[in-house]
């Protein structure tokens, strides 16, 4: 049985090598509208795939479920999570809450995000980001949705100080269509899109991707919409015994690209600094000490 944490979509991607071709037609159907497009029965799920019912049936075992029905379960565990609001959130870390101090609870819910994220993120992944973060011949542009928008403005703000070429874009999805006429291919847009996941960035990303921008995406261990557009993308644990999502490894994931950046390129960076420094200093922005 697959592991409980794991998408089935990331299941499935998993092990498209091992599929029959009919079955990896029904894998791209089920990846499609993911998880929407698991939600109905069998005989309609072959019938939006373009294969047979027995089709459906062996693929799912193959992927590790007793049957159809286990597998659906999934489904509809995850399509809840993602769904989930503030107060929902709440009131489930509410009924389970161990009777320890809420800094305990937690630190360990925070530490659990970590060692589980760590454990799938791919270094080479994490690299290859770097250098496109890195590329100065590249354009960078920042945006986040309601809550996530206070991630993109911090990214954005040790970003510019890095290197020039960076755009901080509104949450606003109107403001968007003038940055995207600015978009060159191979510049990239970073997302931030955490689960309740708003409409408008998948449309966002879906466009600038045509429009040839590398699209890099920070979301949960669920995966936004966005991830259909995007080769780079880091999932990562957000749950907490909170009404609200954990932004912890998230910023940890951000804080360690940063360094990255800024240590492949710290005779630029650190010229510019000197720069931004002296800058502070004409317009007394920092309290000296006396």
């Amino acid at each position: 049985m697959p592991n409980a944490s794991k998408r089935v979509a990331d299941v499935i991607q998993a092990r498209l090598e091992n599929l029959t071709r009919a079955e990896r037609q029904l894998a791209d159907s089920l990846l499609d509208n993911y998880p929407v497009s698991g939600l109905g029965s069998i005989t309609t799920v072959a019938e939006n795939a373009g294969v047979s019912t027995p089709t459906v049936a062996r693929m799912v075992q193959k992927l590790g479920y007793r049957g159809y029905a286990e597998f659906q379960s999934h489904l509809h565990q995850e399509l809840e999570a993602t769904l989930s609001n503030p107060i929902a959130k709440h009131d489930r870390w509410a009924s389970n809450a161990p009777g320890t101090h809420i800094l305990n609870r937690f630190a360990e819910a925070v530490m659990n995000n970590m060692r589980q994220s760590l454990g799938e993120l791919d270094p080479a992944s994490f690299d290859e980001v770097a250098r496109l973060l890195a590329d100065r011949r590249r354009n960078l542009y920042f945006v986040g949705g309601r809550i996530t928008g206070a991630l993109a403005e911090y990214f954005f703000t040790h970003m510019q100080v890095i290197r020039p070429k960076t755009t901080l874009m509104s949450s606003n999805a109107s403001a968007w269509p003038q940055h995207v006429l600015n978009m060159n291919p191979g510049d990239v847009l970073v997302i931030f899109d955490i689960r309740r996941y708003e409409a408008d960035m998948a449309t966002l990303a879906q466009v600038a991707r045509t429009s040839g921008v590398e699209i890099v995406l920070f979301t949960d261990e669920w995966g936004s919409p966005v991830s259909k557009h995007t080769r780079h993308c880091f999932k990562v644990a957000v749950e907490a015994p909170s009404a609200w999502d954990s932004s912890v490894v998230t910023l940890f994931v951000v804080e360690a690209l940063i360094e990255a950046v800024q240590s492949s390129s710290w005779a630029e960076t650190r010229e510019r600094m000197n720069t931004l420094e002296g800058l502070f200093e004409q317009a007394r922005l920092f309290r000296k000490p006396r």
